[in-house]
């Protein structure tokens, strides 16, 4: 049985936040082996909360990209502070009622997924502030496996930085090690670590699927994803606003039948389909698209597939565009696929593979870095 740092910290009735003034940084993610809610359970067990602090999509899965202000828990009477509004990490008088910082949300493992800077930007403030933080640990469901070159320090943004790799195989708790290691961090971090954990993808392991985001309702959209991410960044649909946010993709001037055969002469392993579709909102919203619907499996690497279908749309010469990013932080602009993508996008007009070369020199320098923060066993490079 796998028990993850909620089930060991319930396990040990919580000792460790006794007589504490206690921070939660978590999301609905927060719950344990037999998906009771957290908060519930710490404060059965005498845990005093003071505050609450939520990433994007906020503690009730607010929709992607949406800021939302500071509120109350309904039930607990809790103060709920927005992480993805006006700030990005706590700040001074935030944290002057709490004694310690309790990180605990489900992450996927990919580098453009922004709770992972929430994790950064928190211990980042717990640094500052001389607070304690706690990261009770959660496997990383894509497992071990690290790809993708990492990414260049001129192309951070919340979707991306740290020099991360596009894959990372690190739970929150190594990921928390990591940029502690990474930024020279002098903060008193502890990690409740999983037990029972040996590296498995989620699909491996008898738990439940705890949904990390709304537009990742299951574990074949998260395969998905670690690819079609990417897709974000054109004008094609990714799937949101369907009943399979990334596995279906799409846009109402693509040829299908093109598509689908270019695909499947590509990557002939992969279980795919035509596919027909009307999102209910985002890209294309209320237009009927034609694309492709994908049935992921563990061995798939949509990474790869989503940079051949980008190539062979620009290469069809039709309406397929790059969509702008604004930072409104540093009131920049540039295409969002270089920002999710972590380079350049020049390999999008290139016709072979040889970015993979420099992608796994790359990636092998993640893992030599990652080596002395490792809990669960080693990192391995995907192997094509």
């Amino acid at each position: 049985m796998i028990l993850q740092g909620l089930d060991i910290m319930e396990k040990d009735r919580f000792t460790k936040l006794k007589n504490k003034k206690v921070g939660l940084v978590i999301n609905y993610s927060f719950v344990n082996k037999n998906m009771e809610d957290g908060i519930e359970i710490m404060l059965k067990n005498g845990v005093d909360i003071r505050k609450i602090f939520t990433p994007e999509h906020g503690l009730y899965g607010l929709a992607d990209g949406v800021e939302y202000p500071d509120q109350i828990h309904p039930v607990y009477n809790i103060p709920i502070i927005s992480l993805y509004g006006k700030h990005k990490k706590p700040t001074q008088e935030m944290l002057e009622d709490i004694d310690v910082l309790v990180y605990d949300i489900q992450d996927v493992g990919l580098r453009f997924y922004t709770f992972i800077y929430t994790l950064a930007n928190t211990m980042i403030s717990a640094q500052e502030n001389n607070k304690k933080i706690i990261v009770l640990d959660r496997i990383n469901p894509l497992g071990r496996i690290v790809f993708g070159s990492r990414i260049k320090k001129e192309y951070s943004t919340f979707v991306g930085g740290y020099e991360l790799p596009l894959r990372y195989g690190l739970t929150p708790g190594e990921l928390a090690k990591y940029y502690k290691k990474y930024l020279g961090l002098d903060l008193d971090l502890e990690i409740i670590p999983l037990e029972g954990w040996k590296g498995e993808s989620f699909e491996n392991t008898k738990l439940r699927w705890n949904i990390p985001s709304p537009a990742l309702p299951t574990f074949d959209c998260t395969l998905a994803y670690s690819g079609t991410c990417l897709i974000e960044g054109t004008n094609v649909s990714e799937g949101r606003g369907t009943p399979k946010p990334f596995c279906f993709i799409g846009a109402p001037w693509i040829d299908e039948n093109i598509l689908y055969k270019f695909i499947k002469e590509k990557f002939p392993y992969l279980i795919l389909r035509k596919r027909y579709f009307i999102p209910n909102s985002s890209k294309h919203e209320g237009k009927l698209c034609k694309g492709l619907e994908f049935f992921p499996e563990i061995k798939d690497n949509f990474t790869i597939v989503a940079i051949e279908i980008i190539r062979h749309l620009i290469q069809q010469r039709g309406k397929f565009e790059f969509r702008k990013y604004i930072d409104r932080e540093n009131h920049t602009q540039r295409d969002h696929i270089e920002n999710l993508l972590g380079e350049d996008k020049k390999i999008f007009f290139e016709n072979d593979d040889t970015y993979l070369t420099e992608w796994y020199k790359s990636s092998q320098e993640f893992v030599d870095f990652c080596e002395d923060i490792l809990l669960y066993g080693g990192l391995r490079l995907w192997k094509i």
